[in-house]
């Protein structure tokens, strides 16, 4: 019989629930598996958690020329024509998985909802994974897919005016690294960036939540650890603000953000201090902590009642800056 495990009365009675279920599977802990099976068994749980998909007018796999090889991205449109200007507004979604595990199909609930929910164009980016290619392989190719993105918004029935990034956890790395990269190149001009719970210290792993959430509520420290062993290579690659964008000495210039954190996830804290950083400079930035929470939250839409409202809330946001 599996041992009873003690949270917090604060816990969401739907997340308690999910948590309990998979404690009765005795799941293996993914800093114990191998990149392989982290992969398949983590895919599988998603897809689940996602529930029933979405229906959209027009879902498109695209691939493009990366630095790498090709790209994989896919294209998600619920509209038809494209609005008073003749195009619509475009978000370019970057799945989170710690930079090892996630593909396309593992967001593509979320994906598809977000479509549906903004009426925006949303083109998610299958970008290389770690260990096989480590850091910044993930930064050059999200770099190089939003690039192709903004150049190519007409066929794609994009306004190229009104781009923005988003993505969960190391996708939310992703979009606001890219963010800075496009201020530093001086394009695409991004509209918008929305960050869901992100990894924005990978230098590090003992800040508060770190401390308070350490096991026992979905994601834990070892398992980022896991996570940043396989992605990083060289010793001072935690302290490259393209992995740890909190580290960033400069983040004037960076587009209005969303950022979304959990109560209960080791990522809270640092999630937290960079909105902080961002207002700081002048940012825009619109920040909600979803209280009962653990990480990954907003991919639970199929049992977890705040993933569907985390999605309302980036969908709102979206209209609004875009």
């Amino acid at each position: 019989m599996p041992v009873a495990i003690l949270r917090s009365e604060r816990l969401s009675p739907a997340v308690r629930a999910l948590l309990e279920s998979l404690d009765a599977q005795a799941l293996a802990r993914i800093e114990n598996l191998s990149v392989e099976e982290a992969r398949r068994t983590r895919a599988e749980g998603f897809k689940k958690m996602g529930g029933p998909l979405v229906e959209l007018g027009r879902v498109e796999n695209l691939r493009i020329p990366g630095p790498g090889g090709e790209i994989s991205l896919r294209l998600y449109s619920g509209q038809e024509g494209g609005g008073e200007t003749g195009f619509w507004a475009g978000v370019v979604f970057f799945h989170g998985g710690g930079f090892v595990i996630g593909d396309l199909d593992t967001h593509d609930s979320l994906c598809r909802t977000l479509a549906k929910e903004s009426g925006a164009v949303v083109v998610a980016v299958d970008y290389r994974l770690a260990p096989e290619n480590r850091f910044p392989a993930a930064v050059e190719d999200a770099y190089a897919a939003t690039v192709w993105i903004a150049e190519n918004a007409e066929k794609l029935g994009i306004d190229a005016r009104r781009i923005g990034v988003c993505g969960d956890s190391a996708g939310g790395t992703l979009a606001t690294v890219f963010a800075a990269r496009c201020r530093d190149a001086g394009g695409p001009r991004l509209a918008a960036q929305v960050l869901f719970y992100p990894v924005t210290d990978m230098s590090r792993f003992d800040s508060g939540s770190y401390c308070d959430y350490a096991e026992n509520y979905m994601l834990t420290r070892k398992a980022m650890q896991w996570f940043a062993g396989h992605y990083l290579g060289d010793a001072g690659d935690g302290r490259n603000s393209e992995a740890s964008p909190l580290l960033a000495e400069d983040l004037h210039g960076l587009p209005p953000a969303l950022v979304i954190t959990a109560e209960f996830d080791p990522l809270r804290d640092e999630g937290e201090a960079y909105a902080r950083r961002l207002r700081d400079v002048g940012t825009t930035v619109t920040e909600t902590r979803y209280q009962g929470m653990v990480h990954g939250f907003a991919l639970m839409l199929g049992v977890v009642e705040d993933g569907q409202k985390a999605i309302r809330e980036t969908a709102d946001f979206v209209r609004q800056m875009m």
